[in-house]
C-alpha cells in the first residue's frame, strides 16, 4: 500500500527562516494520522529540517545529516553535499525513500537521494504531496506582502491544505529569527 503524506515549506528572509509542515499521514485512501510532526531542530537549534517520505527513512537521514554537521561544523552546505553523496553511493542509504528540506539563517536546501542538493533562487522551497501548492503560495506571499517568514509558511500551508487531499491544517511551525 502506497503511503502518501506531507507538505513541508520553508522561507528565508532578512529577519530569519521559518519551516512548516502539516500533520497528515495517509495510507491508500485512508488518513492514519493527523498530528505527525515532520519538522525538527538540529545542531543546537541552529538548523531546521523537514522530511517528506518514509518516517524511518527520514529519521535515518536526519541522523546521517547530524553526523555530517558534526564533521563539518558551521558548514551546512558541505554537510548537505556530503550527505547527498553518501545517500547516492551507499547501497543501504540508496534505498531510502524520502526528501529533506534543510535550512539555517543563511541557506535553504532540498536534499534528495539522487545526489541533488538544490538551493532555490527565490529563498522559498517546498517538498511533499502538496509542495507545489505551498511553494506557489509562499512565493506569491513573499513577493507581494510584507509578511514575515513565519507568517508566510503558515499561510502557504493553510492554502495547500485547502487544495491537496494529502495535506491537513494541523501545522507545525519552527523558526530561526535573526541573530542577536
Amino acid at each position: 500500500m502506497k503511503v502518501r503524506s506531507t507538505t513541508v515549506v520553508a522561507v528565508r528572509g532578512p529577519d530569519g527562516v521559518a519551516m512548516a509542515a502539516d500533520g497528515q499521514v495517509t495510507m491508500g485512501d485512508t488518513i492514519v494520522k493527523g498530528t505527525a510532526v515532520k519538522v525538527r531542530r538540529l545542531k543546537g537549534d541552529r538548523i531546521l529540517a523537514g522530511f517528506a517520505g518514509g518516517v524511518a527513512d527520514a529519521f535515518t537521514l536526519f541522523e546521517k545529516l547530524e553526523e555530517k554537521l558534526e564533521r563539518y561544523p558551521g558548514n551546512l552546505t558541505r554537510a548537505c553535499v556530503e550527505l547527498a553523496k553518501d545517500w547516492r553511493m551507499d547501497r543501504y542509504l540508496r534505498r531510502l525513500e524520502a526528501l529533506l528540506l534543510v535550512a539555517d539563517r543563511d541557506h535553504l536546501f532540498i536534499v534528495s537521494g539522487d545526489g541533488n542538493v538544490l538551493e532555490p533562487d527565490e529563498e522559498v522551497a517546498a517538498i511533499g504531496s502538496g509542495g507545489s501548492f505551498a511553494q506557489a503560495a509562499a512565493r506569491a506571499l513573499r513577493g507581494h506582502t510584507t509578511m514575515a517568514p513565519v507568517e508566510i509558511v503558515r499561510e502557504a500551508l493553510t492554502i495547500a491544505a485547502d487544495i491537496c487531499i494529502y495535506t491537513n491544517d494541523r501545522i507545525t511551525v519552527l523558526e530561526l529569527g535573526e541573530e542577536e
